[in-house]
């Protein structure tokens, strides 16, 4: 693996410091000299450089899209502006585009919005393109003393610093003009914005490779595990031999397929119970002191976590209270992918309730189906289940699922077969998020360090090539899996 300009040699027998978290900055030199900036979340900044209000540096600007000029639409995900696909123009958008504005190439977008409820969203992105987007948010232009791809960096590295959710008006405390007007912003000269700009864009596009070869090593062992799972479950591998079984049959189910020829297929409801979980009203929520009600948000990755969580006040009936090892599906989302998920209840978790767009299954050997439900049943048989209007699985369409059952030796031997291989695979699935995690954290500290001056880049961003090599952002996560970023298809404008 390339190293970055500035790295020792020292740590190649480090697990590389450039993928681990060791930062980059602690090999690039700082300034000769440092001044006090007299803000104290900017610190010491280089001698030369300038401190100066946002009105030096930026301009707020604002085009209608009158009569149509533009039709291609942009949004901001992930801090990135991109083009939106056609076919993805559905949902909350408005009547006509008219109300929206137009965006020009160096365009900083930001989405002022919503400051209290969210602090995980990227509010900044540079635009590439001409089109429009959302009057929702705001179009801010660097003036003669920025240069645009480093004015964009420093609003980004004080969004990453969470600067600005101390600013902010109104309940939900969306910024406006007034907030950027007297913000305090770094300003080395033109000439060294440009090499800082290009190195954070070098460096940038080699962590976000980093980050996509780890994402798809997620996706391999994801699919290792389905197929591993799928092939145990289903009695295409006998787990005690490595091979197949002497003899199958057809199981009349298309997900199943053939079965081995002493295994029974039955509904869901011959070996279980699916009870449907808690109605509760906004006025029954209360604080820490309540009874916790699962949800979809505290399944991540088929385990229970805290997240998110909701308690109530009200009383539970008992058969409403969660045991271990009972498995939790979830039956109703706004999201497609969320539908089906599930988790077994550890001991953690015991005593618990859960709400209304969950189910509780229990069955003759719940750990055994709950690998069942995380084989290709649900996926596979989901379709039949959905309409235009809702994603769901009712109470009637779980009891009706069709599903294997081995002997009961035979499920111990596939659960220890499948419980001792997950283990190995989540392990590795769990140190590949982590490597993740860390570069990000690499690069929020980088941008920050590079930005307002604690290291100096000009001798490193001298020697890059002119030509930057395009690298494609990240992968986004699932929705409601790994802190998705939010985009501006949840806003729409219409006046």
């Amino acid at each position: 693996m390339e190293k970055p300009l500035g790295m020792s040699k020292a740590d190649d027998n480090k697990a590389n410091t450039y993928e681990t978290g060791n930062l980059m900055t602690q090999y690039l030199p700082p300034y000769p000299a440092y001044k006090d900036s007299a803000i104290p979340w900017l610190g010491r900044i280089p001698a030369h450089w300038e401190v100066v209000p946002g009105r030096a540096c930026f301009r707020e600007k604002k085009i209608p899209n009158t009569g149509m000029q533009e039709t291609t639409v942009l949004s901001l995900s992930y801090g990135k502006l991109i083009i939106k696909s056609p076919d993805k123009l559905h949902g909350l958008v408005p009547a006509s585009f008219e109300t929206y504005q137009i965006v020009e190439p160096n365009d900083i977008i930001c989405r002022p919005t919503d400051l209290q409820n969210d602090w995980n969203s990227l509010r900044f992105g540079i635009s590439r393109h001409r089109g429009i987007i959302t009057s929702a948010y705001m179009n801010l232009n660097t003036l003669s003393a920025m240069f645009p791809e480093y004015g964009y960096l420093v609003l980004h590295a004080y969004d990453l610093k969470k600067i600005f959710y101390g600013l902010g008006s109104g309940l939900r405390q969306n910024l406006d003009w007034r907030d950027f007007k007297y913000l305090p912003c770094v300003l080395p000269p033109l000439p060294e914005q440009r090499l800082i700009a290009r190195y954070l864009d070098w460096a940038d596009g080699r962590i976000r490779r980093l980050i996509r070869t780890r994402q798809r090593q997620i996706k391999l062992l994801e699919v290792y595990k389905q197929a591993l799972i799928h092939q145990a479950v289903t009695g295409q591998i006998d787990v005690r031999t490595g091979k197949p079984y002497p003899a199958y049959k057809d199981s009349g189910v298309d997900w199943l397929g053939k079965v081995p020829a002493h295994w029974e297929v039955v509904p869901l409801k011959r070996i279980g119970s699916v009870r449907i979980g808690l109605i509760y009203s906004p006025s029954d929520v209360c604080d820490e002191n309540g009874t916790l009600i699962l949800r979809a948000s505290n399944i991540r990755n088929g385990k229970l976590i805290h997240a998110d969580n909701v308690y109530v006040s009200v009383e539970i009936p008992k058969n409403l209270l969660v045991s271990e090892n009972d498995i939790l599906v979830c039956v109703r989302s706004g999201s497609r992918i969320l539908v089906g998920k599930s988790a077994l209840i550890t001991k953690e978790f015991e005593g618990v309730s859960y709400g209304a767009f969950m189910s509780l299954l229990r069955t003759i050997d719940n750990r055994f189906y709950y690998f069942v439900l995380n084989s290709n049943l649900l996926p596979t048989v989901m379709a039949q289940f959905e309409t235009s209007t809702i994603n769901q699985l009712t109470q009637n369409d779980l009891r009706s699922l069709m599903v294997p059952v081995p002997p009961a030796t035979e499920r111990s031997a596939i659960l220890r077969f499948l419980e001792a291989n997950i283990e190995t695979i989540d392990a590795a699935i769990a140190a590949t998020r982590r490597s993740i995690d860390l570069l990000r954290e690499y690069r929020t500290r980088l941008i920050a360090d590079v930005v307002t001056g604690k290291v100096d880049v000009r001798e490193v961003a001298a020697r890059l090539p002119e030509e930057v090599e395009e690298i494609l952002p990240e992968e986004t996560e699932e929705a409601g899996e790994e802190g998705i970023d939010v985009g501006d298809e949840e806003i729409c404008e219409e006046n």
